[in-house]
C-alpha cells in the first residue's frame, strides 16, 4: 500500500516537473517564436495548442501509422494509437491460437415454426 502511494507521488512529481519544464521552455523564447509544441530534451513531446478533431483522430485512431505511441494532443507525453494496438492484439491472438487467417462464423436462422435447427456456416476469409 505504501509502495503504491510512493509511486503515485513520484509520477505526479515527474508529470508536474515535465509540464513546468515545457512551459518554461516556451516562455524562454521570444513571444513571436513560441509555438507551444516541441520536445523536452529531444525526447518527451509536449503540445499546449488547442486540440482539433483531426489531431485527436490522428493521435488515438490512425490506421496510416505503424507507431503504437504518438504525441499527445494536449499536454506532455504520449498517446496510444488504438488502431495499432487493436491490430497488434489481433495478430498476437492469431499467432497464439495457431490460426493463420481470420475465421468468420455466420448463423442463418430459419423462420419461426420450423423444427429444423439453425444453419451454421464457417468460412475462411
Amino acid at each position: 500500500m505504501r509502495t503504491l502511494r510512493r509511486i503515485r507521488r513520484l509520477v505526479r512529481f515527474v508529470t508536474f516537473g515535465l509540464v513546468a519544464a515545457a512551459v518554461a521552455t516556451e516562455l524562454a523564447k521570444p513571444a513571436d517564436e513560441r509555438t507551444w509544441q516541441g520536445r523536452l530534451g529531444g525526447f518527451v513531446p509536449y503540445d499546449f495548442r488547442p486540440p482539433t478533431w483531426k489531431r485527436i483522430r490522428d493521435a488515438y485512431w490512425n490506421p496510416a501509422s505503424d507507431r503504437l505511441f504518438s504525441d499527445r494532443v494536449f499536454g506532455v507525453g504520449w498517446a496510444v494509437n488504438l488502431y495499432r494496438a487493436k491490430t497488434l492484439l489481433e495478430h498476437t491472438f492469431r499467432r497464439l491460437m495457431g490460426s493463420p487467417e481470420q475465421v468468420s462464423i455466420r448463423m442463418t436462422v430459419r423462420a419461426e415454426g420450423s423444427a429444423k435447427k439453425p444453419d451454421v456456416t464457417i468460412t475462411r476469409e
